[in-house]
């Protein structure tokens, strides 16, 4: 437990053989419950996990579950047996998080292996609906191919169980030192994403929105009917504009990724076109439920005014270069369109700006 939270964690894998198994070994001693879900994969992942599961569940069943000094849980193994008093006595001297973790749950990870490949966001649906049934408070994700330090993962919870947030997560973007391991075309297929993210989902100041660290309440799960969320490559996206309809708060925390040996399986180039598209739906979604269904705000009407005369003045520019038909206005209408669509931002970003928080 968390600070009297109890913390699942939703580790979705698709093909992470080699990697996926580390995740679970490291899995922070506070975790109450791991969902180890694997997406169908075609490489050894699935009996990887099996293995890991196990391990880790025989020694929660014997309480050797330990910390390290990085704040992890590590498996004792059974070559172990030469530090096994040192760390005996460490347990009862320090009574650190892995003494105390709760043993409301006879196996701590749960092995999950879908009948289909779904896409990643699939894999986190089913394993936030276990954790749903099991009465988990706090639902964390954590990836299988082990670029998410678990030792970051008390950042990500923290907000989220003293209810400054309802939904946390990290952000590679914020410094340079972050984001060194990322190759030049991901960082800006990153940074295109952000911009589009922003205004789709109206948090304005989250950054880095790809990333899937993430950790949620039970209460905001339940409210943004997280089963109807979009499956693909898209879904933290798409979880973010669900989350700001609902007028939930979101908090932004610096976290550095871990960049090893293993590839991403996202071509951006039918990344970005595809999930753009659904940021566009995404976005007339939003403001159709939140500024004109839930409440009402002139702000949708001048989006949609200033996106019209923008377009229209685009056109009749268009037409003019290629005939004389053109009355020459348009410049004048793609100018007040523009304007118009500004001035709909500025009163988004004051809508929601008490919807986001930042932590370092």
């Amino acid at each position: 437990m968390y600070r009297d939270s109890r913390i699942g964690v939703v580790v979705p894998a698709y093909n992470e053989e080699g990697l996926v198994g580390e995740v679970i070994d490291t899995m922070p001693a506070f975790v109450d419950r791991v969902y180890v879900v694997d997406d169908r994969s075609t490489d050894g992942t699935w009996d990887e996990i099996r293995r890991h599961a196990e391990r880790a569940n025989a020694a929660h069943g014997s309480g050797r579950l330990v910390e390290t000094d990085g704040g992890t849980a590590r498996l004792r193994r059974p070559d172990d047996s030469a530090a096994a008093d040192d760390t005996d006595a460490h347990e009862r001297e320090s009574g650190s998080e892995a003494a105390e973790s709760s043993s409301a749950f006879d196996e701590r990870v749960v092995p999950i292996r879908l009948e289909e490949n779904r896409g990643v966001g699939g894999a986190i649906k089913t394993g936030y609906e276990r954790a749903l049934a099991d009465g988990i408070d706090v639902v964390a994700v954590m990836n299988g191919d082990g670029q998410m330090d678990p030792d970051k993962l008390d950042r990500l919870v923290d907000p989220v169980v003293s209810g400054e947030a309802d939904y946390a997560k990290g952000n590679r973007l914020r410094y340079r030192e972050y984001r060194e391991g990322m190759s030049a075309w991901r960082s800006f297929g990153n940074w295109l994403l952000t911009l589009l993210t922003k205004a789709a989902s109206g948090y304005w100041k989250t950054m880095d929105p790809q990333n899937g660290y993430t950790a949620i309440s039970r209460e905001a799960l339940e409210t943004i009917d997280y089963q109807e969320l979009y499956e693909r490559y898209g879904f933290c996206n798409d979880v973010l504009v669900k989350l700001n309809a609902h007028g939930l708060r979101v908090a932004d925390v610096a976290i550095p990724a871990v960049y090893g040996d293993e590839e991403s399986t996202i071509e951006y180039k039918t990344f970005v076109p595809r999930l753009s598209a659904l940021l566009a739906r995404d976005f007339l979604w939003r403001l159709r439920v939140k500024y004109l269904t839930v409440d009402f705000h002139p702000l949708a009407g001048l989006y949609l005014f200033g996106a019209a005369i923008a377009g229209a003045g685009v056109l009749d520019s268009l037409k003019g270069a290629v005939s004389d038909e053109s009355d020459g206005s348009g410049g004048v209408l793609a100018s007040i369109g523009i304007v118009s669509v500004l001035l709909a931002m500025v009163f988004d970003m004051q809508e929601n700006e008490e919807l986001e928080v930042r932590r370092e």
